[in-house]
């Protein structure tokens, strides 16, 4: 009898499977970018690379993402104001840390969203300026990432500062101890100043721009910002 090369499996012995490595389910739109979000800090580019899509599925799956970032980095931008630390001493909050609690929340959402809009406008002025074909939403949403590291130090000096000083915090002079105080300060303002870096960084990536182009386009839309605001700062001034 020839030889034909197979191998027949012996009685009684199951037929054997061909296993064969199955794909990765894909991640949802929304997911991926629930995960840029935290990517953002390690791996800027490919995250605002991917800002570039702005097909309706890609920018409806970045909202709530968004929200979260221009929310957070309003609640540390309202907790940056000098009036911030002095709440605890108004009588309408009667020392009341809930209330206090409830109030930094709601000013910094609403602070947030204002400059998420607003700003962003005035990024989409400063943008179109420098030659960009963007949309205003991109701008917008390039504003958002770029907020990032202002969550970040919100969820890593602000913890550590309500430790050293407690309710002090709010208080007159609660936390002017010196060394303590400088050093808070130095870190929000690196946050602050890395939040302005990767706006510029962020920019050049997505505009596909040099970043000096790109630091031009953020210059345009302060500039922007200061003709809007100029003639209400005269009328305070003059009143």
């Amino acid at each position: 009898m020839p030889w034909t090369g197979c191998v027949s499996e012996p009685a009684g012995y199951p037929p054997r499977v061909n296993a064969e490595v199955q794909p990765a389910p894909e991640q949802s739109p929304e997911r991926q970018w629930w995960l840029r979000a935290l990517a953002v800090f390690q791996a800027p580019r490919p995250v605002f690379a991917a800002l570039r899509d702005e097909s309706p599925r890609e920018a409806e799956a970045r909202e709530e993402p968004v929200l979260a970032l221009i929310v957070l980095a309003g609640i540390a931008g309202i907790l940056l104001a000098p009036a911030t630390g002095r709440l605890l001493d108004e009588d309408l909050l009667d020392s009341s840390v809930a209330v206090l609690g409830v109030l930094v929340f709601l000013s910094g959402a609403i602070y947030g969203v204002a400059t998420y809009w607003i700003g962003g406008g005035a990024l989409y002025v400063g943008l179109r300026g420098a030659g960009s074909a963007g949309s205003y939403r991109r701008a917008r949403h390039m504003l958002a990432f770029a907020a990032a590291p202002m969550v970040l130090g919100l969820v890593t000096v602000w913890p550590l500062r309500l430790l050293v000083y407690g309710t002090d915090t709010f208080r007159t002079g609660g936390s002017d101890d010196g060394v303590g105080s400088v050093l808070f300060g130095l870190a929000s303002t690196a946050f602050a100043l890395w939040s302005l870096g990767l706006l510029v960084y962020g920019i050049a990536v997505v505009e596909r721009w040099r970043v000096l182009r790109a630091a031009v386009s953020v210059a345009l839309a302060v500039l922007a910002i200061l003709v809007v605001t100029f003639p209400f700062v005269i009328a305070l001034a003059s009143s």
